[in-house]
């Protein structure tokens, strides 16, 4: 799976969930199964657990699931690059807290035993960002595969399948309330993607996990962050690619195809030594500059 640029560059919060995913997972969710971590109608609405709804949203109940959830939200950092850590933040606390909610209500309803306790990681972040990546991540490549037509985002699917899959009704539950929660803020219900968090909010993420010393792609133009490049250190990429092979016209088509201009699209290409991935996420994320 390729999220753009490597690395978690210009994505703190991307990276801050990683990191407590796994500070969680480590003490709490390898041994989930028999804490019982996830939320279950017992202890929403008998006796109401607040350590309980903590350990919910951050730990994994296993090894696979970790991996799975920790790579998917690891891919998913492309969206923060797109609309900057702040929106970012205010779509993972409102599809967290959606999802959330949705959870209880159908606790609720059903009361059906069999899906207490219901799987405990970010399941509602990490579903509900299936919708914009359904709606705006484009496919760049398709191939056949036993006589089946697969692209690229095909792997990002199956990755998602399994991690709903995991734990049966258990799991399916909460990856549910996520996508819910996902098309109610692409639907800018309330009008949540208008609102923003206090700058000092957002810069808290950089301070809970470990910084970079250094990293080679800090003169892209990739966040809100960036807005001040100049463009002559693009020219600067441009140039230092000149001695290599024109972009071919089906690179340029796929990006022409998305909306973008020809010539963003062919020095876009060429920033990214022509892959049409890192080319389209910096287009997606210098547009979100814009906006």
């Amino acid at each position: 799976m390729n999220g753009g640029l490597p690395g978690f560059h210009n994505a703190p919060a991307s990276r801050a969930l990683v990191v407590a995913a796994a500070l969680f997972s480590v003490p709490f969710g390898f041994r989930g199964r028999f804490l019982d971590l996830g939320l279950s109608y017992q202890n929403v609405y008998e006796r109401l657990s607040i350590w309980r709804l903590i350990t919910s949203l951050f730990a994994f109940s296993s090894t696979p699931e970790l991996i799975f959830g920790a790579a998917l939200l690891y891919y998913f950092r492309v969206f923060e690059r797109q609309i900057g850590s702040n929106k970012y933040a205010v779509f993972i606390v409102f599809s967290t807290m959606v999802s959330v909610l949705l959870q209880i209500l159908a606790l609720g309803y059903l009361k059906d035993p069999s899906i207490n306790p219901l799987t405990s990681g970010p399941y509602g972040l990490i579903f509900a960002s299936y919708v914009p990546f359904f709606f705006d991540i484009p496919v760049s490549m398709r191939f056949r595969i036993f006589g089946l037509s697969l692209s690229d985002k095909s792997f990002v699917y199956l990755a998602g399948l399994q991690l709903l899959c995991s734990s049966g009704r258990c799991s399916v539950v909460p990856g549910v309330s996520g996508i819910l929660a996902g098309l109610l803020y692409r639907l800018n219900t309330f009008g949540i993607r208008r609102l923003k968090f206090p700058e000092f909010v957002t810069s808290l993420f950089s301070r809970v996990s470990w910084p970079y010393s250094s990293n080679p792609y800090q003169g892209l133009p990739t966040t809100e962050n960036d807005a001040n490049i100049s463009s002559h250190q693009v020219h600067q990429t441009q140039d230092a690619h000149a001695a290599t092979q024109d972009p071919t016209e089906s690179s340029i088509a796929v990006l022409v195809s998305m909306g973008f201009d020809r010539s963003s699209a062919v020095q876009a290409l060429v920033m990214t030594n022509y892959d049409v991935n890192l080319a389209s996420n910096i287009l997606l994320e210098a547009q979100a500059l814009q906006q």
